[in-house]
């Protein structure tokens, strides 16, 4: 099975899921599901997270049970907080309430922009989902 991510391999973009379903029961739900923020981590840091959450978050035992150095860990540890810090950053509300990335709220920016210059929607109904867009 392939691990989900977060961003689209080819343009960058917000990933939504559609569909989840389980492989006991065959439940099956369909939606607008963002993936997690621990799906952008590499196996690498779940793995130290793992440890560290055995570990009780003691890092002098942490550091008995990856054989590294205090330093080693603490520079894992910041650069797992910092890449959460900027999975997280970043969202505006849809009109339905969830989040979408900056790069998929710019993506919908050129579309109203795009459907306002050739004239499928008028300029005043462009600026109001525009401000939507912003939260506004």
């Amino acid at each position: 099975m392939i691990k989900l991510f977060n961003q689209c391999p080819v343009c960058g973009g917000a990933i939504i899921v559609n569909e989840c379903s389980c492989e006991t029961c065959q439940l099956q739900m369909r939606g607008r599901f963002q993936p997690g923020q621990f799906s952008g981590l590499s196996e690498d840091h779940i793995t130290f997270i793992k440890s560290f959450l055995k570990a009780r978050g003691n890092l002098s035992e942490l550091e008995k049970v990856l054989g590294v150095s205090y330093p080693t860990i603490r520079n894992k540890l910041d650069e797992i907080i910092t890449l959460l810090e900027r999975l997280e950053g970043g969202t505006v509300s849809d009109q339905e309430g969830s989040n979408w990335s900056a790069n998929e709220a710019e993506n919908q920016r050129k579309k109203i922009l795009g459907q306002v210059a050739s004239g499928d929607i008028s300029a005043e109904e462009g600026l109001a989902r525009l401000q939507q867009l912003k939260g506004e």
